[in-house]
Protein backbone atom coordinates (compact mmCIF):
# COMPACT_ATOMS: atom_id res chain seq x y z
CA UNK A 1 0.00 0.00 0.00
CA UNK A 2 1.47 3.40 -0.93
CA UNK A 3 1.84 6.09 1.75
CA UNK A 4 -1.05 8.46 2.36
CA UNK A 5 -0.15 12.12 1.92
CA UNK A 6 -1.48 15.13 3.79
CA UNK A 7 -0.62 18.75 3.09
CA UNK A 8 -0.23 21.49 5.69
CA UNK A 9 0.32 25.18 4.96
CA UNK A 10 2.26 26.67 7.86
CA UNK A 11 0.27 29.70 9.04
CA UNK A 12 2.24 32.94 8.91
CA UNK A 13 0.81 33.90 12.30
CA UNK A 14 1.39 30.58 14.08
CA UNK A 15 1.56 31.34 17.83
CA UNK A 16 4.97 29.65 18.29
CA UNK A 17 6.82 31.99 15.93
CA UNK A 18 7.35 34.99 18.26
CA UNK A 19 9.45 32.96 20.70
CA UNK A 20 11.02 30.43 18.36
CA UNK A 21 13.27 32.20 17.30
CA UNK A 22 13.18 36.02 17.27
CA UNK A 23 14.61 37.35 14.04
CA UNK A 24 14.33 34.00 12.22
CA UNK A 25 11.12 32.26 13.21
CA UNK A 26 10.97 28.50 12.60
CA UNK A 27 8.39 25.84 13.35
CA UNK A 28 9.35 23.91 16.52
CA UNK A 29 9.80 20.16 16.11
CA UNK A 30 6.99 19.51 18.60
CA UNK A 31 4.57 21.29 16.24
CA UNK A 32 5.64 19.01 13.38
CA UNK A 33 5.09 15.99 15.64
CA UNK A 34 1.68 17.29 16.69
CA UNK A 35 0.68 17.73 13.06
CA UNK A 36 1.93 14.20 12.21
CA UNK A 37 -0.19 12.82 15.08
CA UNK A 38 -3.28 14.69 13.85
CA UNK A 39 -2.79 13.20 10.38
CA UNK A 40 -2.16 9.71 11.84
CA UNK A 41 -5.44 9.93 13.77
CA UNK A 42 -7.21 10.94 10.56
CA UNK A 43 -5.54 8.09 8.65
CA UNK A 44 -6.59 5.49 11.22
CA UNK A 45 -10.00 7.04 11.92
CA UNK A 46 -8.92 7.12 15.56
CA UNK A 47 -10.20 9.66 18.08
CA UNK A 48 -7.58 11.84 19.77
CA UNK A 49 -5.63 9.95 22.36
CA UNK A 50 -2.13 9.27 23.63
CA UNK A 51 0.67 8.35 21.23
CA UNK A 52 4.21 7.11 21.67
CA UNK A 53 6.97 8.61 19.57
CA UNK A 54 9.23 5.77 18.45
CA UNK A 55 11.77 8.13 16.94
CA UNK A 56 11.94 11.50 15.28
CA UNK A 57 14.56 13.31 13.21
CA UNK A 58 14.39 16.97 12.30
CA UNK A 59 16.46 17.57 9.20
CA UNK A 60 15.72 21.09 7.98
CA UNK A 61 14.09 24.19 9.52
CA UNK A 62 10.62 25.25 8.40
CA UNK A 63 9.57 28.89 8.20
CA UNK A 64 6.38 30.86 7.74
CA UNK A 65 3.97 30.10 4.89
CA UNK A 66 5.79 26.97 3.72
CA UNK A 67 3.72 24.06 2.42
CA UNK A 68 4.62 20.72 3.96
CA UNK A 69 3.67 17.27 2.72
CA UNK A 70 3.35 14.57 5.38
CA UNK A 71 3.55 11.01 4.03
CA UNK A 72 2.24 8.40 6.47
CA UNK A 73 2.59 4.63 6.14
CA UNK A 74 1.27 2.03 8.59
CA UNK A 75 3.86 -0.61 9.47
CA UNK A 76 3.20 -4.33 10.10
CA UNK A 77 3.78 -3.79 13.85
CA UNK A 78 1.06 -1.15 14.17
CA UNK A 79 3.22 1.98 14.08
CA UNK A 80 2.86 4.82 11.61
CA UNK A 81 6.07 5.79 9.81
CA UNK A 82 6.08 9.39 8.62
CA UNK A 83 8.18 11.69 6.49
CA UNK A 84 7.77 15.42 6.02
CA UNK A 85 8.93 17.29 2.92
CA UNK A 86 8.85 20.87 1.71
CA UNK A 87 9.16 20.54 -2.05
CA UNK A 88 12.19 18.29 -2.62
CA UNK A 89 13.67 19.16 0.80
CA UNK A 90 13.49 16.56 3.59
CA UNK A 91 12.21 18.21 6.76
CA UNK A 92 11.52 15.44 9.28
CA UNK A 93 10.89 11.72 9.70
CA UNK A 94 9.95 9.31 12.43
CA UNK A 95 7.44 6.82 13.73
CA UNK A 96 4.38 7.01 15.96
CA UNK A 97 2.49 4.28 17.79
CA UNK A 98 -0.96 4.67 19.29
CA UNK A 99 -0.75 4.03 23.03
CA UNK A 100 -2.95 1.29 24.44
CA UNK A 101 -6.03 2.72 26.09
Amino acid sequence: MPPTEFSWDVPTGHPTFPGHFPGRPIVPGVVLLDQAILFAERLLGRPPGPWQIGNAKFLSPVGRAETLVFSLQPTPRGAIAFTVKCGARDVASGSLTPAAT
